[in-house]
């Protein structure tokens, strides 16, 4: 797999400054971590956004396309793709869309088939087509995996599908995997392997930076709150254990709180019962930082999608479902959310690749 000084780095945003203004402007990073590579993030300027106002309001940027439709937005990001791949001598593309969260928008007529994502992108049906689909089908359509960091729907529809395994391209996603989920799919799995019943399961976070912005407006928190309940169900399998599972009440909120900036708390009350229905608690209260939390998380997938395209893997990539809060996975199959399966997926993945038999603990 390739190492840093192997990667040049380049992204579109909504505002002109360059990596280490925005380093500097966002407060996750104390200004002794940012000055040994001031001169590398200063060469980073960002390229023109494919954006949309009405898919993230709170969004006030100028440094964006002008674009006649969606088709030609299409257009314009696959030409900043080539000319970056050119002006750097790049082999390979990745492309991670690491933005905001868009509003909600349900799967469609439009998303069932490439031919009517196509047509609706020419068409210019905006309500059907978010630029976050633009990035995607630019990306498949020049070869380079693409990678949904967020919930938007985008990637995650038979259009989508069918071009990544048309052009052999692999996709991954969606929505990192870093903080209160992260602990959900770690808890919920002991609550099941240990047959204890779970009556609710309340979560709250506070958070400050941009990303807890956007998420105050309630069209693009929709699109995160479907993200982040679907978690438990699929590990707790109501279906078969109705009796510890079958009436969970299940919350999400997310307040934007600006003092905190990008040290986002994240409090969770569960309430559990065990031997003859007795009663208990158990509070979380996790202080994480989200950048620092989720940019591990993107530099891996990347990687691995690199790697996933080498080794000739298209379409939806299920073995990084470890990564993701809310896997993709076709209308044939479950997502699996259990962190520990999730990770025995990445492990035989790469393992079969390089020709390893799983251990066995049997005699």
């Amino acid at each position: 797999m390739p190492s840093l000084n192997d990667i040049v780095f380049t992204a579109w945003d909504v505002y002109p400054a360059n990596a280490y203004e925005s380093a500097l402007n966002a407060h996750v990073l104390k200004e002794k971590d940012i000055e040994p590579v001031k001169d590398e993030l200063i060469a980073i300027k960002p390229m023109k956004a494919a954006f949309d106002h009405n898919y993230a309001k709170r969004l006030d940027g100028d440094n964006v396309k002008d674009c006649a439709t969606r088709w030609d937005m299409v257009e314009q990001l696959r030409q900043d793709i080539r000319e970056f791949k050119a002006a750097n001598n790049c082999e390979r593309i990745a492309v991670l869309w690491a933005a905001s969260t868009e509003i909600y928008i349900p799967l469609s007529d439009e998303h069932m088939s490439l031919a009517a994502l196509e047509k609706a992108m020419k068409d210019n049906n905006t309500e059907a087509v978010s630029p976050s689909m633009c990035y995607a089908y630019a990306a498949i359509a020049e070869g380079a995996p693409f990678i949904m960091g967020a919930p938007n729907l985008c990637v995650d529809t038979p259009a989508m599908w069918e071009f990544s395994k048309k052009m052999n391209v692999p996709i991954s996603g969606k929505d990192f995997k870093s903080g209160q989920t992260l602990m959900k799919t770690v808890l919920a799995p002991m609550f099941k392997t240990r047959m204890l019943g779970v009556s609710g399961w309340f979560s709250t976070n506070i958070l400050g930076n941009r990303d807890g912005e956007v998420l105050d407006d309630p069209a693009n928190f929709k699109t995160k709150e479907v993200s982040k309940l679907s978690v438990i169900d699929n590990i707790f399998e109501p279906e078969k254990y109705p009796d510890l599972y079958g009436d969970v009440y299940h919350k999400v909120r997310i307040n934007y709180y600006p003092p905190r900036k990008d040290n986002k708390e994240a409090w969770d009350n569960i309430d559990i019962f065990g031997w003859m229905g007795y009663p208990m608690e158990i509070k979380v209260n996790f202080l994480c930082r989200d950048s620092i939390l989720a940019a591990p998380i993107a530099l891996d997938l990347v990687i691995f999608s690199d790697l996933a395209l080498r080794a000739g893997m298209c379409g939806i990539q299920t073995w990084l479902s470890f990564f993701c809060k809310s896997p993709m996975h076709d209308f044939e199959h479950e997502p699996v959310h259990d962190l520990f399966q999730q990770w025995r997926m990445v492990k035989e993945t790469l393992r079969n690749m390089v020709g390893e038999t799983a251990p066995s603990y049997l005699d």
